[in-house]
Order: structure tokens, then C-alpha cells, then sequence
């Protein structure tokens, strides 16, 4: 028996119909929180990942360490690229592989702007080739992990499904809009194809363990990590980037979401696949509910007792204002909703960060033991 954190939007035990999963990306922050929740509902997980976002050492993931840790489960890792065709291949060809889910993408916003080469070639062409080897494999079915920036500055709030997509603001939210229009065109043109992608708002938060959380590879460019290490006292301030947007206090709203609802989200999205061929649908995954930035920082503040000075600067290029969003077809057809809230978020996160001050430790060969001296 693992460590059970609290689960929405499937039943636990039942028996699923995609026995072995591929999981793209899955040591990041995000995918080490969906693995566990697969595993927890009877799949078995094949993992991936090339490090671009997450922490690796030469025993693989120390994430997916901490996984088997909480489920008492076994994950098969690869240390994998999806630039390296062959490699993909490979390991579809070690293991049946039923359906994928892909989070595998470069993700920064500020990144992508200054490096969009280097965005188009990992998230564009990995995807592209993954579809390849899925199709050369007779591998159909498909979740995605898209993004509400694909939605750009919103028309109307809160944002439907039906909402335009394509006028965005960012190159890392390009990426993301022209895979879902591959991933229009291809369906339309293979109907074997089965794919729903899942279009996230903000994840924040931890597992309830304690044991898995986000730690970040790169600067801290999303907000809960920053914030953190601001409680911590490792950094002075907190960067706020615009405190004069047209809100109630001038920062950014968004729409924050437990990582484990978003877990819980794309267990939803298997069970209606394996029921119903559905050919493409999309999915909002988020509370419904915009919380601005400094609104979260007073949660954060409050629930973990301590202080986060702020330090505004500008505007970054990009950004937006307000989003959130509408979530009601999750509810009605994947029986999906957010069970967590913003105080949750922000305890679990810090559960995590005080328990792992300095992230995952990573375990290297190189640092033997010769002569009782490391």
C-alpha cells in the first residue's frame, strides 16, 4: 500500500482498459504527479524524459524514486529524447505501449521568446516524431498536455473551449497551438486516431507526502517556486512582473490548480477514451476561479507564517492579464471537477519545499567513497 493523497474524477481498483502507458516528460513537475496517480488506478507507466525540465542523476529520476516511494509501484524509466527518432522507436518496441501521454515540451514563456528556434525544433518536431513512431506501432490513442495560452488575451471571461485560439502572445503558447492543429488535421485525416487535449491553467502545489514537488532546473520563472524560496530567506524578494494591469490590485490573475486535480484530470481523460472513441476533443482543466498574484502571496503568507516582500518591475513581454477558466465540460463529460483549494495549494507546496530545502537529491557515481574519503 502507497502513500494515498486524495484522488477525483475515477474510481480506484476498477480495472483499466490501457494496461501500459507511455509518459513523455514524466520525471518534470507535472508528469511525476500524473504518474503517480496512474499507477495508483492500475496502470503500469512507462517514463521518459531528457532532463530539459527536471532533475536527473545517474540512477535516472530521483522524482520517479520518490513515486515508487509513495506507491509502493515500479516505473520503467528512460532516459530518452524525442529529437532521437530511433531511440523512441526502441522503446516502442521493448513495450506495448497502449496509449501515450505526452507533457514532454520546453515551457518558460520568457524562453521561448528570446530562444523561439529552440522551442519550434523540442516541442514541434519531438511531438511530430512521437506521432510517427506512435502510428508505425499501431499506438492510437492520446493525451495531451496543451495550455490555456493558446486562448492569448481573452476575448470573455471565464474561457469556454469554444473560445478563439491562435492570436497568442508567446512563442512557448505557439508551440502548443500548432500541435493541437497537427493534431486536428491528423484525426481528421486517420480516424484510428483517438486524442483529448487537455488545456491547463496555472498548476501549482504538491503532493500531499511531501516527497514530490516542482524544482525548478532553470531560473525560477513560475511563481510558487520563487515565492517559496523567498520564505525560505534564499532569495530577497519577490519579482512581480506589472502591478498595473486593469485588475482589482493591478497584478496578473490566473487560474491556480492543485497538480493533483490536474493529475486526477487526465486519469478522467484515459477512462473516456478507453470508452468511447472520441476522434479530438479539448479540455479546460482549471478551478474556474481567478485568483490575482498578490492574492496568492497573502494565502501563502497566512497558511505557512511567513513573509514574501514584493518587488515590482515591469510588464514582461508576452504576459497577460486575466485568465480563467470555465471548466463545466470537464465536469459533464469527463466527471472531472477540482476538489483542492488555493489554501492547499500553497500548504502542500510548502510541505514540499521545507521538507526538500534544496530540491530532489540527486545520487552521482562519480562521488564513491576511496580511502573513507569521498
Amino acid at each position: 500500500m502507497g502513500i494515498h493523497g486524495r484522488s477525483n474524477g475515477h474510481t480506484e481498483g476498477a480495472m483499466p482498459r490501457f494496461k501500459t502507458i507511455l509518459v513523455t516528460g514524466g520525471a518534470g513537475y507535472i508528469g511525476s504527479h500524473c504518474v503517480v496517480d496512474l499507477l495508483q488506478n492500475g496502470h503500469e507507466v512507462v517514463a521518459i524524459d531528457n532532463f530539459a525540465n527536471a532533475v536527473g542523476d545517474d540512477d535516472g529520476s530521483p522524482a520517479l524514486r520518490k513515486v515508487e516511494e509513495i506507491t509502493g509501484k515500479k516505473v520503467t524509466f528512460y532516459r530518452a529524447d524525442l529529437l532521437d527518432k530511433p531511440q523512441i522507436n526502441d522503446i516502442f518496441d521493448k513495450h506495448s505501449v497502449e496509449c501515450v501521454v505526452h507533457f514532454a515540451a520546453l515551457k518558460a514563456v520568457g524562453e521561448s521568446m528570446a530562444q523561439p528556434l529552440l522551442y519550434y525544433q523540442n516541442n514541434v518536431l519531438g511531438m511530430l516524431n512521437l506521432l510517427e513512431v506512435m502510428r508505425s506501432h499501431g499506438c492510437f490513442q492520446l493525451v495531451f498536455s496543451s495550455s490555456c495560452t493558446v486562448y492569448g488575451e481573452p476575448e470573455r471571461l471565464p474561457i469556454t473551449e469554444e473560445h478563439p485560439t491562435g492570436k497568442i502572445t508567446n512563442v512557448y503558447g505557439r508551440t502548443k497551438y500548432f500541435i493541437e492543429e497537427m493534431l486536428k488535421d491528423l484525426s481528421v485525416a486517420d480516424e484510428r486516431w483517438n486524442i483529448i487535449s487537455l488545456r491547463y491553467f496555472n498548476p501549482v502545489g504538491a503532493h500531499p507526502s511531501g516527497l514530490i514537488g516542482e524544482d525548478p532546473t532553470k531560473e525560477f520563472t513560475n511563481l510558487m517556486p520563487f515565492m517559496a524560496q523567498v520564505a525560505l530567506g534564499k532569495k530577497p524578494v519577490l519579482t512581480v512582473f506589472g502591478n498595473d494591469y486593469n485588475t482589482p490590485d493591478g497584478t496578473g490573475v490566473r487560474d491556480y490548480i492543485h497538480v493533483m486535480d490536474l493529475a486526477s484530470g487526465h486519469v478522467a481523460a484515459l477512462n473516456l477514451l478507453s470508452a468511447n472513441h472520441v476522434g479530438l476533443k479539448v479540455y479546460n482543466l482549471g478551478t474556474g476561479k481567478g485568483v490575482s498574484v498578490k492574492q496568492l502571496v497573502d494565502v501563502f503568507e497566512r497558511v505557512t507564517g511567513t513573509r514574501i516582500p514584493l518587488q515590482y518591475e515591469a510588464r514582461r513581454l508576452g504576459d497577460i492579464t486575466a485568465m480563467w477558466a470555465d471548466a463545466s465540460l470537464a465536469r459533464t463529460e469527463l466527471g472531472w471537477t477540482t476538489t483542492r483549494s488555493v489554501e492547499e495549494m500553497c500548504t502542500d507546496f510548502w510541505r514540499w519545499q521545507t521538507m526538500n530545502p534544496d530540491g530532489y537529491v540527486k545520487k552521482n557515481k562519480t562521488s564513491v567513497i576511496v580511502n573513507g574519503k569521498s
